[in-house]
């Protein structure tokens, strides 16, 4: 077996003590600047690779964040959005040379497990909650413990949470007022997502406030986000009594919530012969890279969750170093995108 290089290989071919190299290595002033370039330069010539471990231990440090999502794990691993969080986080993890521990909940039960495991086990510096619930008092309870903690979402009811977000409520306005201003359409729906989460009430109002301002026709359907319920929404409306003659659609405009129920909607519209974006233009959110393989290929509102994710993970190093400015807003919101293709009668682009 290959003998693992030590921190005393290291000290030995520069002719120092295992402390001052460790000082080296850590950048200490107390150690010159041509012994500190030594140690580096024999530390690359081995091999050495620093104990995580060892550090945090010395630092009374877990050496790991949490990252906490009080979901079902299926609903995790099923959604694109949590992909990119989780790659966010563990992007601007490896910078700090920090371990991400994942914390879901095996049912919907308030996610409380998800907490629990952290908070009790003290096994995480920090946690990262994505996709908490509005009714979820379990955050309050998690800041209190003393944890540093930083959010992804919005969160009206917490003022002096740290968090990282969208404009929910502006984007979907946005894009709706796109529909009515551009393509004509008058009678819209809007197929929301899951309205016990910010998102989802956020999303809605958006709509609801671009169709008031335009004197439109705005009805809404409650979907969870799923490609399943943006066809079971589509499916309901082709048989409401509104829509008359079966297989004709009673709206020229539809606003889903994320992509994937864009996409059951529209197969859904293909098979009863609704043509997209001829009889019904079509619009989606998030852009997460299914809207680009559709056909047609779904406008919608790009969110940079990667970047929410990397944003948040680096606040969090922040109050856990103490190293957070202190002047900033507790809220930082992220500019969306608009990305024009053809679900609604636009050209791609």
């Amino acid at each position: 077996m290959v003998k693992s290089v030590t921190l005393k290989d290291v000290a030995k071919r520069v002719g120092v003590t295992a402390a001052a190299a460790s000082m080296a290595l850590s950048g200490s002033d107390r150690i010159s600047d041509t012994t500190r370039e030594a140690v580096k330069e024999a530390a690359r010539e081995l091999g050495y690779v620093p104990s995580s471990a060892g550090r945090a231990l010395r630092n009374q440090r877990a050496g790991a964040v949490a990252l906490i999502v009080p979901n079902s794990s299926q609903h995790v691993f099923g959604h694109m959005y949590f992909m990119h969080v989780l790659t966010g986080v563990s992007e601007s993890a490896n910078a700090h040379d920090t371990q991400v521990l994942v914390s879901t909940n095996a049912d919907e039960a308030q996610g409380v497990a998800a907490y629990e495991r952290v908070m009790r086990s003290r096994s995480a510096d920090g946690a990262i909650v994505t996709s908490a619930a509005i009714d979820d008092d379990n955050i309050q309870r998690l800041v209190a413990s003393g944890l540093p903690v930083v959010l992804i979402g919005n969160f009206p009811y917490l003022d002096d949470a740290v968090s990282v977000g969208i404009d929910d409520v502006t984007a979907t306005r946005r894009i709706t007022e796109h529909l009515v201003e551009v393509h004509g359409r008058r009678n819209l729906l809007h197929v929301t997502g899951t309205l016990d989460h910010q998102t989802g009430v956020d999303r809605r109002q958006g709509f609801l406030d671009a169709v008031q301002a335009a004197g439109a026709r705005g009805d809404i359907i409650e979907g969870d986000l799923s490609e399943q319920s943006g066809a079971l929404a589509v499916e309901l409306a082709l048989s409401s009594a509104e829509a008359g003659t079966p297989g004709v659609f009673p709206y020229d405009g539809v606003v889903f919530a994320n992509d994937d129920m864009a996409l059951g909607g529209m197969r859904i519209l293909r098979s009863k012969g609704v043509a997209v974006p001829t009889d019904v233009s079509v619009v989606g959110f998030d852009d997460f890279g299914l809207a680009r393989v559709t056909t047609p290929g779904i406008t919608t509102m790009r969110i940079p969750a990667e970047e929410m994710a990397r944003i948040a993970t680096e606040r969090l190093f922040g109050l856990i170093d103490g190293t957070a400015d202190l002047a900033a807003p507790s809220h930082l919101e992220l500019p969306v995108e608009f990305i024009a293709r053809a679900s609604c009668g636009c050209a791609d682009g």
